[in-house]
C-alpha cells in the first residue's frame, strides 16, 4: 500500500512539474532595464514561485481539489527528486567549458582560490542565525550559500528531512527566488567600477545553476562582443565552485559551523 502511494505521489509530482515547466517556459526570458542596468528574469524563477504557491499549505487551502492532489505525501518526496534532477546539470557545464578550455587554463589559480570566500557565510551568517533563534537548521542554512552541492552534502550527511536539511532547503529556495534576481542585477554593475568582464564572469560561478545563468546572461547582454568567453568562464567557475565547494564544505565549512554552533549555543 505504501509502495502504491509513493508511485502515485511520484506520478502527481512529475505531472505538476511538467505543467509548471510549460507555464514558465511559455513566459520565457523577461529582459528588464532599470537605472541603466540590464538584467534578465529567467523561467526558473517563475517555476520556483509557482511551485511554492502550488503547495497544499498555500493554494491547496484556497482550492481544495488542488490540495487533495498535491498533498503532503507528494511534498515529502520532492527533496529526493530534486537531488536526482540536479545530475544532468553537471553534464551541461562540461559542454560549455570544453570549447574554451585554453582560455580557462590561462586564467590560472584564480578560479580555484575564489572558493575560500565561501567561508564568509559561516563566519558572518552562523552567529546571526543563532542570534535570531535558529538551532540545527543554522548549520544547514549557513555552511555555504546552500546551492546544489550543499544539498547533496547535507542530504547525505544529515538527511534531507533533518533540521539541517530543512535549513539548506530553505536557503536554497530563498536563494533561487531572491538570489537569482539579485545576481542578475548586480553582475553588470561591476563594469561601471572598471572591473574586467572576465573577472565578473568568474564571479558569476557560485556553484548555482540558476544564479550563474542569470548573472552571466545579464553580463553577456551588457558585453555582447565577449558573450562566448563570459559564458565559458562563468560555467567553468561554477563547475569548479561546485566541485571545490563540496570539499570546502565537508572539510572546512561544516566543522567550522558545528564548532561555532556549539560555542554560541552555550
Amino acid at each position: 500500500m505504501s509502495f502504491l502511494k509513493s508511485n502515485q505521489a511520484l506520478c502527481v509530482l512529475i505531472v505538476a512539474a511538467g505543467v509548471i515547466t510549460a507555464i514558465s517556459e511559455s513566459i520565457g526570458v523577461i529582459r528588464v532595464t532599470a537605472f541603466g542596468v540590464k538584467f534578465s528574469l529567467l523561467p526558473m524563477l517563475y517555476a520556483v514561485i509557482i511551485g511554492v504557491l502550488a503547495t497544499p499549505d498555500l493554494a491547496g487551502k484556497l482550492f481544495k481539489p488542488l490540495g487533495k492532489v498535491l498533498n503532503h505525501d507528494t511534498i515529502k518526496i520532492t527533496g529526493n527528486v530534486v537531488m536526482i534532477s540536479l545530475l544532468p546539470l553537471g553534464v551541461k557545464y562540461g559542454t560549455l567549458v570544453g570549447p574554451n578550455v585554453a582560455e580557462v587554463i590561462k586564467a590560472g589559480p584564480a578560479l580555484v582560490l575564489q572558493e575560500l570566500g565561501n567561508l564568509g557565510s559561516v563566519i558572518i551568517a552562523m552567529p546571526l542565525a543563532i542570534l535570531l533563534g535558529m538551532r540545527r537548521e543554522a548549520v544547514g542554512a549557513c555552511s555555504s550559500i546552500s546551492r546544489e552541492p550543499s544539498l547533496g552534502v547535507i542530504g547525505e550527511k544529515y538527511g534531507i528531512n533533518s533540521p539541517e536539511g530543512t535549513g539548506v532547503l530553505g536557503t536554497y529556495i530563498v536563494g533561487s527566488v531572491i538570489g537569482t534576481v539579485f545576481f542578475g542585477i548586480i553582475s553588470p554593475i561591476g563594469l561601471n567600477f572598471g572591473l574586467h568582464p572576465l573577472a565578473l564572469a568568474v564571479a558569476c560561478g557560485l556553484g548555482s545553476g540558476s544564479m550563474m545563468a542569470a548573472a552571466s546572461a545579464s553580463l553577456a547582454n551588457a558585453v555582447p562582443d565577449m558573450s562566448g568567453q563570459i559564458l565559458a568562464f562563468a560555467a567553468t567557475s561554477n563547475m569548479l565552485a561546485a566541485v571545490t565547494g563540496m570539499y570546502a564544505l565537508i572539510f572546512l565549512a561544516l566543522p567550522l559551523s558545528n564548532f561555532i554552533y556549539k560555542l554560541l549555543r552555550k
